[in-house]
């Protein structure tokens, strides 16, 4: 379990771990999506958090750090809840479950990385909480205010919020 929170090594590699967590959950929130849509992708999501927040209440003790930078479950967490609107979106109108366009996702993964770096208040203040939740809760309203924005310009762009 401890191996999830750094995605088996993924996040001891390079520079910017973050964005690797972030990208890695791309081709997974497109399977997850491909293969159950939007509930699909949503399960999963529920999924990598709850998994992702045990392994990091595991791995924590053992490194003795508060948030470290290997580990990057949350920022697959985080990204695929930014994924959210737009699998919803493509779910609704009914299109064909491999179709996951890049507007969308590119938006998600610049919104999200842009939010999980800036961490404006509200999003810093989860970041406090103790443990294991602070170090998930900080990139899940980092994924929700991306998921908010990525709603918001869909919405511009095919009309309905005019």
């Amino acid at each position: 379990m401890r191996g999830l929170a750094t995605l088996w090594g993924l996040g001891r590699i390079g520079p910017a771990p973050g964005t690797l967590g972030a990208l890695a959950a791309l081709p997974l929130g497109w399977l997850l999506h491909w293969l159950g849509g939007f509930p699909g992708l949503a399960a999963g999501t529920v999924a990598v958090t709850l998994a992702g927040h045990a392994a990091i209440r595991a791995y924590l003790p053992k490194v003795g750090a508060a948030d470290p930078q290997e580990v990057i479950v949350d920022e697959t967490a985080g990204q695929l809840l930014a994924l959210w609107p737009l699998s919803a979106g493509l779910w609704l109108a009914g299109a064909a479950p491999h179709l996951f366009p890049w507007p969308g996702w590119v938006g998600a993964f610049v919104l999200f990385r842009l939010f999980d770096i800036w961490k404006p208040g509200p999003i810093r203040r989860l970041e406090k909480l103790p443990g294991a939740t602070g170090v998930m809760a900080d990139d899940l309203g980092a994924g929700t205010a991306a998921a908010l924005c990525v709603a918001l310009l869909a919405a511009l762009a095919h009309g309905v919020a005019m």
